[in-house]
């Protein structure tokens, strides 16, 4: 989801000692945060075998790769803000776009950061940054109509992630010389729809090779409150013309082909970008004292679009690099991220980098980074942290980083979250306003399970009522790992759905519920 004053590109200076966390390292890394809007880990460094992604696979090759990273919320501003402050949304009690976290009279946050964007359609600076964004020009036809055939109404010289890229160049180059860190934030529009790129990226998939995606329809038993109906993907002129019934469609197949070739055409555009940048940090001498993370913020299940808490919407890639950590330093005059022309056809098959099969969250990023840059840990929030400046309700993986091959001595979960106004499915259950949310879909994932309890909302407190249950979902992911088949009601759940209001919080009650279900499967033979 774009507003017109989203911003893609961010300069902090570490804003980080400002707040008093002083460096404990005498070596003092760069930041450069990379971040791609609706990227699925449809990458050949997560094995797909589809997409063409040579620079990023170039990264991974030298990082820590986690293969189980989960967002928050699966749309953009209040994913966003999550992972760049820590926090969790309803910490924030930001769930939709036209909500301003600072203001919410429930929460008085003064400088929390780094602070995200489309948070009530603001930059939020200069809270969180320490210059103006930057705003490519040619977004402002991002959302111009196109051609039947696909092409622009009028011929555009460049596009937002272009300029993004060029800027992000020379604020590297700026910095080359400079004695201070930094943390370097580019955001990337795609592959976030409308699919406006370059065309040559399309002719390295030719729609007779394309495939239908492995799981097309929508997921069995699933109740109607966890189903998106994709309205944004409808308002599109060519969508239109299609006559698609409401709620489930379905997208004729050669329709559903065109969007798989678009996406990961998109796919491949950005890789360009970041290759390109990454070539910078070689080339501006900053690669062997910078810190990269590659990551997104969410990202078809029969449905087309994100707005749920399934594994395809809330699954992202991350990838973290640090000189002399995943990678040795490298040699004087030797080049880690030389830049790969994927038109030239073949290129070197790199290894898969340092996999971590650990499940993690975004809300780890913050805390990771301030470990790795050599900085004081940052403090875990208590239950109520409005008023605190800096802290954290997600945990550092440097761990995970430095020893891939640890095995954490705990099961790890993951928590997301989506908002609905109303059990029936309605035009707005994709993105409600806060003030019409009625129902909250709270999902936890661990490595066996994604388990999820919709239930009744408050939106003037911000409060769930975790007795209130409209519907559930329970998926056994070792034989249904694509969240096929919802087996909620195949299983006895209710000694367990009576204890839930009465422990502390929702993440903590969903814990006791999904550790009692593994017990109680475990002993029938079940798993």
């Amino acid at each position: 989801m774009f507003v017109n004053t989203q911003m893609r590109l961010f300069l902090l200076i570490l804003h980080f000692l400002e707040a008093g966390v002083f460096a404990l390292d005498s070596k003092q890394f760069n930041i450069l945060y990379l971040i791609a809007d609706d990227l699925r880990p449809t990458l050949g460094c997560y094995s797909d075998p589809v997409v063409k992604s040579p620079n990023i696979d170039q990264l991974a090759s030298v990082s820590t790769v986690f293969h189980n990273a989960y967002a928050k919320q699966a749309v953009c501003g209040p994913s966003r803000v999550y992972f760049l402050t820590s926090r969790r949304p309803d910490t924030t009690k930001l769930y939709d776009f036209n909500s301003y976290w600072r203001v919410h009279p429930n929460v008085s946050l003064s400088r929390a950061r780094p602070q995200g964007i489309a948070s009530n359609h603001s930059d939020d600076y200069p809270y969180s940054w320490s210059v103006p964004p930057y705003h490519p020009p040619s977004f402002k036809y991002e959302k111009r109509k196109v051609n039947k055939d696909g092409t622009l109404h009028s011929n555009l010289l460049s596009l937002p992630d272009i300029e993004n890229t060029a800027e992000a160049i020379r604020l590297l180059k700026s910095m080359k010389d400079s004695h201070n860190p930094f943390f370097l934030a580019v955001g990337f529009y795609k592959p976030h729809i409308p699919f406006r790129i370059p065309r040559e990226y399309l002719k390295l998939y030719p729609i007779e090779s394309m495939t239908l995606a492995p799981d097309p329809d929508v997921t069995k038993k699933l109740p109607n409150v966890a189903y998106n109906p994709w309205t944004d993907i409808r308002k599109r002129e060519d969508v239109q013309a299609l006559n698609l019934s409401f709620p489930y469609g379905p997208i004729p197949k050669d329709f559903q082909l065109q969007i798989r070739q678009h996406y990961f055409a998109s796919v491949s555009y950005v890789d360009a970008q970041v290759g390109k940048i990454l070539q910078a940090l070689d080339d501006f001498g900053l690669a062997k004292d910078t810190i990269v993370v590659f990551s997104s913020d969410h990202r078809e299940h029969g449905e087309w679009a994100k707005y749920s808490n399934f594994d395809v919407a809330t699954g992202v890639p991350l990838i973290v690099y640090k000189p002399g950590v995943t990678s040795p330093f490298p040699r004087p005059g030797e080049k880690t991220f030389p830049f790969i022309d994927v038109f030239q056809g073949t290129w070197e098959q790199f290894g898969k980098g340092h996999g971590v099969e650990s499940v993690v969250e975004l809300v780890d990023v913050f805390p990771t980074l301030s470990h790795l840059a050599g900085l004081r840990p940052l403090h875990r929030c208590p239950s109520s942290s409005f008023k605190i400046e800096l802290c954290t309700e997600g945990s550092s993986l440097a761990y995970l980083i430095r020893n891939p091959e640890r095995d954490p001595n705990r099961e790890a979960y993951s928590f997301s979250q989506y908002p609905r106004p109303s059990d029936s499915i309605q035009e707005n259950s994709d993105l409600p306003d806060l003030a019409d949310i009625r129902i909250m879909g709270y999902s936890i994932r661990s490595t066996d399970y994604r388990y999820t309890l919709w239930v009744g909302f408050d939106p003037v407190h911000c409060q769930p009522n975790m007795t209130d249950i409209h519907a559930g979902e329970m998926y056994l992911l070792a034989e249904d790992p694509g969240e096929d088949s919802n087996v909620f009601d195949d299983f006895d759940q209710a000694t367990v759905l009576r204890k839930l209001g009465m422990l502390p919080s929702w993440t903590e009650s969903l814990k006791h519920h999904i550790l009692h279900l593994s017990s109680s499967l475990k002993s029938k033979g079940i798993l």
